[in-house]
């Protein structure tokens, strides 16, 4: 009884008129993601060229104040940067402890019951809209906070901080809970046949085993907090200063570029042009972080 190898298999299964339909759709989609990309960079490249045109690229990259709509015009982006990275650093601080033990909870630890409620819990938490987180940090958070923190003003870093934290926790948790769940049980069944507690093996098996991917999670959820517009538009306010106190009012690089993409601000000025410099360097630093993230996945990624 003759016998049909199995790669010629696979070449009459590829080459059905379906699977070449079902191939090209793929294709085409991988190919759109791609040229998406590609555009987004290119008009940002040429409206930033036009921008830099007019505004020398080291006083960007170096004043320290941002008043493109004043008499007196600066175009500094440390003040839109700083407040960015305020706010990231806040969320990073609230999201990161609470997503990885959600995580460490529900992948070793919650009943089979309980992981039932608590993984899609996660993922309806994921689905709120970010204008309701915007409007849950100005009437519910920072009104809780200005109990304990009267010098709070109405519009801060700190409450918008939290609330990003809050909104990028799913991410975090369901990207490390999927780490350590591709982690082999068979380690851990290693850990307890050498005596190990149920927290040792945790702490000291799966997570680090799992690393990889946790890491890349901080890395893909702070490039979610550096890239959300409107929890930062209505909760932090839109004074650019260059402060590092969280209680002050500030602005960060997306809550700019809605300003100025309400319409107030002339089409072709300078000051609109500095939006498309503002969302380059925002870009930049995205792909900066994505960038990071898949080597550091290629760094410590663990072979099974």
């Amino acid at each position: 009884m003759s016998r049909t190898p199995l790669r010629s298999l696979q070449t009459n299964v590829y080459n059905s008129p379906k699977e070449r339909v079902v191939q090209f759709v793929l294709g085409a989609c991988a190919v759109a993601t791609v040229l998406t990309l590609f555009g987004i960079a290119f008009v940002l490249l040429g409206e930033s060229f036009q921008f830099f045109s007019n505004v020398n690229v080291l006083d960007f990259l170096t004043d320290t104040e941002w008043t493109p709509q004043f008499v007196e015009k600066h175009y500094g982006i440390w003040p839109l940067l700083s407040g960015t990275l305020l706010v990231t650093l806040i969320a990073a601080f609230v999201s990161v402890p609470i997503g990885v033990a959600s995580a460490v909870y529900i992948a070793e630890y919650a009943p089979a019951s309980a992981r039932r409620v608590l993984k899609p819990g996660l993922e309806l938490l994921a689905g709120v809209p970010t204008v309701v987180y915007g409007y849950f940090a100005l009437t519910f958070v920072t009104p809780l906070l200005q109990r304990f923190i009267p010098d709070l003003q109405i519009f801060n870093a700190l409450s918008a901080g939290i609330v990003v934290g809050i909104m990028i926790i799913p991410m975090i948790a369901s990207l490390s809970e999927d780490a350590l769940r591709a982690v082999p049980r068979s380690l851990a069944f290693g850990g307890y046949a050498l005596g190990a507690t149920k927290l040792e093996v945790v702490t000291k098996i799966m997570v680090p085993s799992a690393l990889s991917g946790i890491i890349a999670s901080f890395i893909l959820g702070l490039s979610r907090a550096i890239g959300e517009t409107m929890i930062v538009t209505l909760a932090a306010g839109a004074t650019p200063r260059l402060t590092a106190n969280p209680m002050e009012s500030i602005q960060t690089m997306t809550a700019y570029i809605v300003q100025v993409s309400l319409g107030d601000t002339p089409a072709g000025s300078i000051a609109y042009q500095s939006l498309f410099a503002v969302g380059l360097m925002l870009f930049l630093i995205t792909l900066g972080l994505n960038v990071v993230a898949n080597k550091v996945i290629r760094r410590y990624k663990e072979n099974y």
